[in-house]
């Protein structure tokens, strides 16, 4: 059996373009690795495959709770694992796509969750950056990393920091990062937005915003929370735009830091102009690896 196969790599290089092609060559079914396309309405801001993108390839993990619901990465880890047993009970490869580095750990490596944990955190963002910064004030923290800041406030909780097994992973895999030179990247990141904002992201959000939804997913997704402020008239659509490519740069700049640290990427770049090379390139490292 062909070990499951990982597609990483941060926004707009092509992950999504690369594992339809790879599902189709190696049988697979695609599990989505990205934490906000689990939410249901969230598509263009997300950039979520649309239906006629799949190709008949199988998706598992897209739109599957409400946009007011909570979606952790402990359900995550529960969810994945599952739909691991299912795709390959059927003699299919599982395909793990996305940005969200994270997730893909917690699925694939001994990561095990304390109770407190699989708690969400429902203080708001400046309680919670007061209360980690009271308890660990020589600890240098991202006080504007939500999500870090609620693992923190989970182990301080617990009083200890528990020791995890992350580095050792639960299944055999193949891990493939895409990438493109930082300028290209910009560049491709600030067209998506434009892009998005053609395809009608403004009423995507407008949606939720009239009905007064104003959930983590919401709060903190980039191409959201941008165009909430300027729905409160805190900022102009431009600044709101502005904001949205700037904070999709700093985003993909982070996933690079995780991917080089916390995974084994085996990195490709991404042809632009001739994305079949891209994908036969992957393709024979692939088959490289499992002979």
């Amino acid at each position: 059996m062909l070990p499951i196969i990982v597609i990483v790599g941060p926004t707009a290089v092509g992950k999504t373009k690369l594992s339809i092609a790879l599902a189709k060559k190696f049988n697979g079914e695609i599990i989505n690795a990205d934490s906000m396309q689990f939410y249901k309405g969230l598509d263009i801001g997300t950039a979520k495959i649309k239906e006629e993108e799949k190709e008949g390839v199988s998706h598992h993990l897209f739109d599957i709770v409400e946009v007011n619901q909570m979606y952790t990465v402990y359900d995550y880890q529960k969810d994945a694992r599952k739909k691991i047993e299912e795709i390959r009970s059927r003699g299919h490869v599982p395909i793990f796509v996305g940005g969200t580095g994270l997730y893909i750990k917690a699925a694939l490596y001994d990561y095990e969750f304390q109770e407190e944990e699989k708690v969400v955190c429902d203080l708001s963002d400046e309680e919670l950056k007061a209360y980690v910064v009271q308890h660990l004030e020589n600890q240098e923290v991202d006080l504007n990393n939500r999500r870090r800041l609620e693992r923190l406030y989970a182990k301080i909780q617990n009083h200890s920091f528990h020791h995890q097994k992350k580095d050792l992973p639960l299944y055999d895999f193949i891990c493939i990062g895409l990438t493109t030179d930082r300028k290209n990247l910009y560049q491709k990141i600030d067209d998506r937005v434009d892009l998005m904002m053609k395809e009608g992201l403004l009423d995507e959000v407008h949606y939720f915003y009239k009905q007064k939804i104003h959930s983590k997913a919401l709060m903190t997704g980039i191409g959201y929370k941008e165009l909430y402020a300027y729905f409160d008239q805190k900022i102009s659509l431009e600044e709101a735009i502005n904001l949205i490519k700037k904070n999709s740069r700093h985003y993909a700049k982070r996933q690079y830091t995780f991917f080089h640290h916390q995974l084994p990427v085996t990195w490709f770049e991404s042809n632009y102009e001739d994305f079949e090379k891209t994908v036969e390139e992957c393709t024979k490292y692939i088959e490289k690896e499992v002979a």
